[in-house]
């Protein structure tokens, strides 16, 4: 509600805009690059039988030749990735996961590093689909040098 007299002038309504279609993308990656990396349909989020399917098959198929060395998950303490059945196959799997204190979003590499170069990186562009988005993200993904993954990793 607003005060004002009879001869006011009409109070001024923004248009609101269209909302930003979001992708959903889930990224398994080391200090050598991408490992796995997978889009959600359209309306759906990770759940914790996916996840354990990907930790399952893409990541240590994946990591087949360094499984000797013992693979160290680091991860967020998002719910999907504490349920019972995702750590059930990151323990079958023989994997360890680092501990993540709770509230530390600037522990997650993803989330301070990756992430925010893909997003600084397309600013500003608008995309016709999701297929236009997708091969967009992975081409950056695929120029990326080396140390782009390792310097963060090593830090």
């Amino acid at each position: 509600m607003e005060w004002k007299h009879a001869k006011s002038p009409p109070t001024k309504k923004f248009k609101s805009s269209r909302l930003t279609r979001k992708v959903m993308v889930i990224i398994f990656w080391n200090s050598q690059g991408i490992i796995h990396i997978d889009y959600l349909p359209r309306g759906t989020t990770m759940n914790e039988e996916y996840h354990g399917i990907i930790v399952r098959q893409s990541i240590k198929k994946k990591r087949q030749g360094k499984l000797r060395r013992g693979v160290l998950l680091h991860q967020d303490n998002a719910p999907v990735h504490t349920s019972r059945v995702s750590l059930a196959a990151v323990d079958e799997c023989g994997f360890e996961i680092l501990p993540h204190p709770p509230y530390s979003p600037d522990l997650a590499p993803t989330d301070y590093h990756l992430f925010p170069n893909v997003k600084k990186h397309h600013r500003g562009r608008r995309f016709e689909d999701d297929h236009e988005l997708t091969t967009a993200v992975e081409t950056w993904i695929q120029d990326q040098e080396k140390d782009f993954y390792r310097q963060v990793i090593n830090t």
